[in-house]
């Protein structure tokens, strides 16, 4: 049976990320269901197509469409879904004996062809650049925190601090070496605050000269410096009921801390040569690579200054201290490049032990630095260890694993990454192996991996692996997977 979100029936709940699917036959309908149900989708599905334009209108967008038979032809759907949003993915789903010849006004409607029966790989590999896809749109709320990627104890810790302070209005300052995300942080903070629906506006405190800080953080009044022709608001105003980033706070002058301070006290300021007294309810995020507790033993910052923006600090470790996130970023990065850029590169596992054994004195703009080279080297190649550049090279060699045991050693001891095959590539036993039997141990590890590092609970279990909970909570039944209690708990 089509579950409930079969939309001729039944008004769905909305949704931010989903898969609309228009199919009129029952079994294929449901074995698409059961297909994206499988790959961790979403989807929203029209049995008939009748009703198609006020989805489109009453629903958010959806991520792409998976067009098979509908009692709308399908130049209507493409008219209808091209009026909505042209970008939105088509790909057609043929049934057997569908020799439909695609003119060329339909095949520039279509972004690719699926057949029955649906077999997984080719669905992910349609959908997976739709996924990435939704991840360059326009930030909504909370999405900058989903894409704070790794699974480390370190990364979780900070996921939950986000958490805790993001719906108050504390000012928050985030401690961190250059690169390692302090602004994704902040960005963080200010999706999933209350002040979601106004401005984030950032701003880099190092990066703009001393004399002309004061105006860009106050704005000025026509005629107040040569130069100003015209009034112009400073960042506080354009923040108004938002949040200001302020990056590299410990490269502000003693002179500007002092400005700032006072409109952190007073939640007030004049433009410069204005004498009209403008109120902010701006919420104050603030960040250096610094160690301002350093700078303020040698005069260089202000003690009360520091003391106001570390209400509730947040501290972001560097890359060599989380280098398990290094395959799920390594993921992300070459997904961005695919989507951005048109090109990609893959690592072997060789590699991948290699930069987990790298130091990263730039973090994680140095990685993404460094995979962007490799794609323009070595574009859509294969990169081994010997291919990285000498310094990230380090002397780490794989050795060939020689039983099905020692390939579910290799994948367990790897991150767990939605494509874990991507850069893991152990050569087989020589004696063969049972793929059913070693597929279901892996699956059922994992599982209990996922589970015990989300505390047993299985909603976060289930979005940690990407998968829908009723599915998680199947699978658990069909391995026996329950919590064992230590003695003084049962």
């Amino acid at each position: 049976m089509v579950d409930k979100f079969m939309l001729d029936n039944f008004a769905p709940p909305k949704t931010e990320k989903y898969i609309l699917v228009i199919e009129s036959d029952p079994q294929h309908l449901q074995a698409l269901q059961i297909a994206l149900d499988f790959i961790g989708y979403l989807g929203i599905f029209l049995s008939k197509g009748r009703g198609l334009e006020k989805i489109l209108v009453d629903q958010p967008t959806p991520e792409a469409i998976l067009l098979g038979q509908s009692e709308i032809s399908r130049t209507e759907v493409f008219r209808q879904v091209r009026a909505r949003d042209p970008l939105i993915p088509i790909f057609l789903v043929r049934h057997p004996g569908d020799d439909t010849v695609l003119n060329r006004e339909t095949m520039s409607c279509v972004s690719g062809c699926l057949e029955y029966p649906i077999r997984f790989q080719p669905l992910i590999e349609a959908l997976r650049g739709v996924r990435v896809r939704s991840h360059q749109t326009e930030p909504t709320r909370g999405n900058t925190l989903r894409r704070m990627v790794g699974t480390s104890a370190a990364l979780r810790h900070i996921r939950g601090m986000i958490r805790q302070v993001a719906r108050t209005d504390a000012s928050v300052l985030i401690l961190g070496e250059s690169g390692t995300g302090k602004e994704i942080v902040a960005r963080a903070l200010h999706e999933d605050s209350l002040r979601a629906q106004n401005p984030f506006i950032p701003m880099n405190c190092g990066a703009i000269p001393a004399d002309l800080l004061e105006s860009e953080l106050f704005g000025h009044e026509k005629g107040a410096f040569t130069g100003a022709i015209s009034a112009r608001a400073g960042r506080f105003e354009l923040a108004e009921g938002g949040t200001l980033f302020l990056d590299e706070i410990g490269d502000m002058s003693l002179a500007m801390q002092v400005k700032l301070l006072r409109v952190l006290q007073e939640r007030c300021f004049e433009r410069v040569g204005g004498t009209k007294t403008i109120h902010a309810d701006v919420r104050i995020i603030a960040a250096t690579h610094r160690n301002l507790e350093e700078w303020i033993s040698t005069g260089r910052f202000r003690c009360d200054l520091y003391y106001r923006l570390n209400v509730f600090p947040i501290e972001v470790p560097p890359l060599r201290e989380r280098t398990e996130d290094i395959p799920l970023l390594v993921d992300e990065i070459v997904s961005r490049l695919e989507t951005e850029k048109y090109t990609s590169v893959r690592l072997t596992a060789n590699a991948m032990v290699a930069l987990t054994n790298y130091l990263w004195p730039g973090n994680i703009r140095e990685l993404s630095n460094l995979i962007e080279r490799l794609a323009i080297l070595y574009p859509h190649g294969l990169v081994d260890a010997q291919d990285l550049p000498p310094k990230f090279r380090g002397s780490v060699v794989l050795a060939p694993v020689s039983s099905a045991t020692e390939i579910e050693r290799v994948f367990l001891t790897q991150a767990v990454t939605q494509d874990p095959l991507r850069h893991l590539l152990p050569s087989l036993p020589e004696e063969g192996l049972d793929l059913k039997v070693l597929l279901s141990n892996l699956e059922s590890q994992i599982i209990r991996q996922a589970l015990e590092r989300n505390a047993w609970v299985v909603a976060r279990a289930a979005e940690f692996l990407r998968m829908r909970r009723t599915t998680l909570v199947e699978k658990c039944r069909k391995y026996g997977l329950s919590r064992e209690l230590p003695a003084e708990e049962r």
